[in-house]
Protein backbone atom coordinates (compact mmCIF):
# COMPACT_ATOMS: atom_id res chain seq x y z
CA UNK A 1 0.00 0.00 0.00
CA UNK A 2 1.61 3.35 -1.38
CA UNK A 3 2.16 5.94 1.65
CA UNK A 4 -0.01 9.15 1.92
CA UNK A 5 1.30 12.00 0.44
CA UNK A 6 2.02 14.24 2.84
CA UNK A 7 -0.09 17.49 3.37
CA UNK A 8 1.03 21.17 3.19
CA UNK A 9 -0.46 23.71 5.07
CA UNK A 10 -1.37 26.44 2.41
CA UNK A 11 -0.39 30.11 3.51
CA UNK A 12 -2.36 33.70 2.23
CA UNK A 13 -2.43 37.17 2.73
CA UNK A 14 -6.47 37.53 2.34
CA UNK A 15 -5.71 41.51 3.28
CA UNK A 16 -2.58 43.52 4.22
CA UNK A 17 -2.61 43.06 8.02
CA UNK A 18 -4.01 38.89 7.77
CA UNK A 19 -2.42 35.46 7.61
CA UNK A 20 -4.85 32.73 7.01
CA UNK A 21 -3.12 29.18 6.98
CA UNK A 22 -5.25 26.30 6.13
CA UNK A 23 -4.37 22.69 6.10
CA UNK A 24 -6.21 18.96 5.71
CA UNK A 25 -6.05 16.46 8.14
CA UNK A 26 -6.63 12.81 8.11
CA UNK A 27 -8.19 12.52 11.54
CA UNK A 28 -11.54 13.60 12.50
CA UNK A 29 -12.62 17.03 13.87
CA UNK A 30 -13.06 15.92 17.59
CA UNK A 31 -9.17 14.71 17.89
CA UNK A 32 -7.46 17.98 15.71
CA UNK A 33 -9.13 19.64 18.18
CA UNK A 34 -8.00 17.64 21.37
CA UNK A 35 -5.20 17.70 19.60
CA UNK A 36 -4.88 21.21 19.18
CA UNK A 37 -5.87 22.29 22.81
CA UNK A 38 -4.60 19.13 25.42
CA UNK A 39 -0.95 20.54 27.04
CA UNK A 40 0.41 17.27 26.58
CA UNK A 41 -0.49 16.87 22.91
CA UNK A 42 0.56 20.14 22.17
CA UNK A 43 3.84 19.51 23.95
CA UNK A 44 4.18 16.69 20.97
CA UNK A 45 3.70 19.13 18.10
CA UNK A 46 4.15 22.25 18.92
CA UNK A 47 8.15 22.32 19.04
CA UNK A 48 8.35 21.35 15.21
CA UNK A 49 11.82 20.34 15.93
CA UNK A 50 12.88 23.12 16.16
CA UNK A 51 13.77 22.73 19.84
CA UNK A 52 12.89 21.63 23.45
CA UNK A 53 9.29 22.22 25.09
CA UNK A 54 10.08 23.74 28.65
CA UNK A 55 5.89 24.15 29.27
CA UNK A 56 2.88 24.26 27.55
CA UNK A 57 -0.07 25.98 29.70
CA UNK A 58 -3.85 25.83 28.58
CA UNK A 59 -6.67 27.59 30.72
CA UNK A 60 -9.32 26.73 27.99
CA UNK A 61 -12.12 28.80 28.80
CA UNK A 62 -13.06 32.49 27.48
CA UNK A 63 -10.70 34.62 29.89
CA UNK A 64 -8.35 31.98 30.15
CA UNK A 65 -4.67 32.22 29.06
CA UNK A 66 -2.34 30.06 27.52
CA UNK A 67 1.50 29.55 27.36
CA UNK A 68 3.54 27.90 25.13
CA UNK A 69 7.58 27.82 25.69
CA UNK A 70 10.37 26.27 24.18
CA UNK A 71 14.04 26.31 24.10
CA UNK A 72 15.37 26.11 20.63
CA UNK A 73 18.14 24.14 19.02
CA UNK A 74 19.69 27.86 18.93
CA UNK A 75 19.60 27.66 22.68
CA UNK A 76 17.07 30.82 23.11
CA UNK A 77 13.52 30.87 24.09
CA UNK A 78 10.82 31.01 21.87
CA UNK A 79 7.95 31.84 24.11
CA UNK A 80 4.05 33.01 22.83
CA UNK A 81 1.14 33.95 25.34
CA UNK A 82 -2.17 34.96 24.76
CA UNK A 83 -6.03 34.94 26.27
CA UNK A 84 -9.09 32.93 25.03
CA UNK A 85 -11.86 35.64 23.84
CA UNK A 86 -14.28 33.00 22.45
CA UNK A 87 -14.44 29.14 22.54
CA UNK A 88 -16.72 27.00 20.85
CA UNK A 89 -15.52 23.31 21.53
CA UNK A 90 -14.64 21.36 18.73
CA UNK A 91 -15.13 24.28 16.48
CA UNK A 92 -13.76 27.61 17.10
CA UNK A 93 -10.92 29.50 19.47
CA UNK A 94 -10.23 33.10 19.09
CA UNK A 95 -7.25 34.35 20.81
CA UNK A 96 -5.31 37.25 21.40
CA UNK A 97 -1.53 35.89 20.34
CA UNK A 98 1.87 37.71 21.74
CA UNK A 99 5.48 36.32 20.58
CA UNK A 100 7.63 37.91 23.90
CA UNK A 101 10.25 38.28 21.65
CA UNK A 102 8.03 41.22 20.39
CA UNK A 103 4.92 42.00 22.16
CA UNK A 104 4.39 44.93 20.30
CA UNK A 105 3.14 43.05 17.64
CA UNK A 106 0.22 41.20 19.26
CA UNK A 107 -2.64 39.56 17.46
CA UNK A 108 -5.42 38.01 17.59
CA UNK A 109 -5.74 34.25 15.99
CA UNK A 110 -9.11 32.22 15.11
CA UNK A 111 -9.03 29.05 14.49
CA UNK A 112 -11.65 27.13 13.14
CA UNK A 113 -11.85 23.46 12.78
CA UNK A 114 -14.72 22.34 9.69
CA UNK A 115 -15.09 18.75 8.53
CA UNK A 116 -13.89 18.06 5.61
CA UNK A 117 -14.62 13.77 4.77
CA UNK A 118 -12.42 12.12 5.49
CA UNK A 119 -10.74 14.33 8.02
CA UNK A 120 -10.53 17.71 9.14
CA UNK A 121 -9.87 21.73 7.56
CA UNK A 122 -8.01 23.46 9.72
CA UNK A 123 -7.64 27.45 9.52
CA UNK A 124 -6.02 30.07 11.29
CA UNK A 125 -6.71 33.75 10.36
CA UNK A 126 -4.07 35.81 12.27
CA UNK A 127 -5.42 39.25 12.22
CA UNK A 128 -2.44 42.23 12.85
CA UNK A 129 -2.82 45.36 14.06
CA UNK A 130 -0.94 46.40 10.60
CA UNK A 131 1.12 45.77 7.64
CA UNK A 132 4.35 46.05 9.38
CA UNK A 133 3.61 43.19 11.66
CA UNK A 134 2.17 40.97 9.67
CA UNK A 135 5.33 41.09 7.26
CA UNK A 136 7.62 40.60 10.31
CA UNK A 137 5.43 37.54 11.37
CA UNK A 138 5.53 36.39 7.69
CA UNK A 139 9.20 36.44 7.10
CA UNK A 140 10.18 34.73 10.03
CA UNK A 141 11.31 31.63 9.27
CA UNK A 142 7.31 30.68 10.65
CA UNK A 143 6.05 29.01 7.67
CA UNK A 144 9.06 26.31 7.86
CA UNK A 145 8.31 25.73 11.53
CA UNK A 146 4.61 25.79 11.02
CA UNK A 147 4.53 22.77 8.43
CA UNK A 148 6.51 20.78 10.76
CA UNK A 149 4.39 21.43 13.46
CA UNK A 150 0.89 20.93 11.48
CA UNK A 151 2.71 17.11 9.84
CA UNK A 152 3.44 16.17 13.92
CA UNK A 153 -0.13 17.71 14.99
CA UNK A 154 -1.68 15.78 12.17
CA UNK A 155 0.50 12.27 13.20
CA UNK A 156 -0.72 13.12 17.29
CA UNK A 157 -4.69 13.47 15.97
CA UNK A 158 -4.06 10.32 13.83
CA UNK A 159 -3.00 8.41 16.68
CA UNK A 160 -5.62 9.16 19.05
CA UNK A 161 -8.09 7.96 16.41
CA UNK A 162 -6.09 4.70 16.90
CA UNK A 163 -6.23 4.56 20.49
CA UNK A 164 -2.73 6.07 21.14
CA UNK A 165 -2.29 8.97 22.61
Amino acid sequence: MAEEPRRRALVTLPRDDQILITREFAAPRALVYRAYTTPELVAQWWHADRGTIDSIEIDLRVGGRWRYAMTAKGGFPVVFHGEYLEIVPEARIVSTEVFEGMPEAAATSTVTFTDSPPGTTLAILVQHKNRANRDVHLHSGMEDGLHEAMDHLDEVAVALGRGRG
